[in-house]
């Protein structure tokens, strides 16, 4: 997470706005970083930070991100943000709807 991310981010929960983290990745990325504290310039860092229910979100108020494939770990991080039933049930209408999955796919943006 760049210093411009950060001072965006800080300068959002200033002025009371939210989150909007756009992909699973940045959702990770944002929610490890919170976990970890910020980096020393010029730090890298990895994690192996899993999201899935029962996971309490710091950092990340909404989401956009497109449909994945059944039984994914993406999934699992969707329905920690929405919960198991309404994650299922949101798949079940984008499968009766002919909505696209995976890369390049349709999306949802999940508040």
């Amino acid at each position: 997470v760049p210093p411009s991310t950060a001072a965006a981010i800080g300068d959002t929960r200033d002025r009371g706005g939210r989150v909007v983290a756009v992909g699973t990745t940045v959702v990770r990325t944002l929610e490890a970083w919170s976990r970890l504290g910020r980096p020393l310039d010029g730090e890298t860092r990895s994690t192996d930070l899993f999201i899935r229910p029962g996971f309490e979100f710091r950092e990340v108020d909404a989401m956009l991100t497109n449909f994945h494939l059944p039984r994914s770990t993406l999934v699992a991080l969707v329905s920690a943000w929405a919960g198991r039933e309404r994650t299922l049930g949101l798949y079940e209408e984008a499968v009766e709807a002919g909505y696209r999955f995976y890369s390049y796919g349709d999306a949802m943006l999940l508040l």
